[in-house]
């Protein structure tokens, strides 16, 4: 379908569009507000600073798509492969993603305050400066994301697997990493405060500077962990494990406590 045919329909009030092929085509600043383009092919389609509000693109096909800047608040997106796809910019607010594929794509500076990622895979994506305040995560695949300075305060990322990503500089306040693998994850200067890390791995994570206080790190594995520069105030299971000196030497680091 071209675009003019598309535009004219949706002017004459059509918003079932299932299934249709609009691969590579132009459609920035266009208003497709509301519309179904579940399981629709729009590859390599240019949908920058779009307005897709409350669209339905369940399945739909938007790898490589560009998307910056564009309007997807309350837009379904389960199990959309968004693979290498520009989202960077995007209004993405109680967007549902859960389940979809990100491997790759460029979030930065994307506002996806609470939406719901649960069992998306962010595998290597750019979410430098994203907001993710209040959103669910769990079970999203972050290995080697880049989350530099991202806001999460308040997000649900249980069972996580952020194997290697860059979370320095992020704000972290009260979110939920229960269960969480955080190996060799990157925490430097990072604000953790309140946040919940039992039963975390962080074998190898880089937490030099960051801010730890009322934090829970009950079973968290710190093996390895870099330390340096710490600061901890009130946390919870940080005696269990500064006692086992088997597990984690009281020598291998000198944390900063807050006073």
């Amino acid at each position: 379908m071209k675009v003019n045919q598309l535009l004219r329909l949706y002017e004459q009030g059509e918003r079932d569009f299932l299934a249709i092929d609009l691969m590579s085509l132009d459609l920035q600043q266009v208003t497709l507000i509301a519309v179904n383009f579940a399981a629709a092919n729009l590859r390599g389609t240019n949908l920058s600073r779009s307005f897709l509000t409350k669209s339905n693109l369940r399945g739909a096909s938007l790898n490589w798509a560009n998307l910056t800047y564009a309007k997807l608040s309350q837009a379904q997106l389960v199990e959309a492969d968004l693979t290498k796809a520009n989202l960077t910019g995007a209004f993405m607010v109680q967007a549902n993603l859960r389940n979809s594929h990100l491997s790759g794509a460029d979030l930065s500076h994307a506002n996806l305050r609470g939406a719901n990622l649960c069992g998306a895979n962010l595998c290597g994506a750019n979410l430098y400066l994203v907001n993710l305040l209040e959103a669910t995560l769990d079970k999203v695949n972050l290995n080697w994301a880049n989350l530099q300075e991202a806001r999460l305060s308040g997000a649900k990322c249980r069972q996580i697997s952020a194997r290697e990503a860059n979370f320095s500089g992020s704000f972290l306040k009260e979110v939920d990493f229960q269960g969480a693998n955080l190996e060799r994850a990157n925490f430097s200067e990072a604000r953790l405060t309140g946040s919940d890390l039992r039963g975390a791995n962080l074998a190898g994570a880089n937490l030099a500077g960051a801010r730890l206080q009322e934090v829970n790190l009950q079973g968290a594995d710190l093996r390895g962990a870099n330390l340096t520069g710490t600061c901890f105030e009130s946390v919870t299971g940080w005696t269990e494990i500064v006692e086992e000196d088997d597990i984690f030497p009281l020598d291998w680091f000198q944390p900063r406590f807050a006073t």
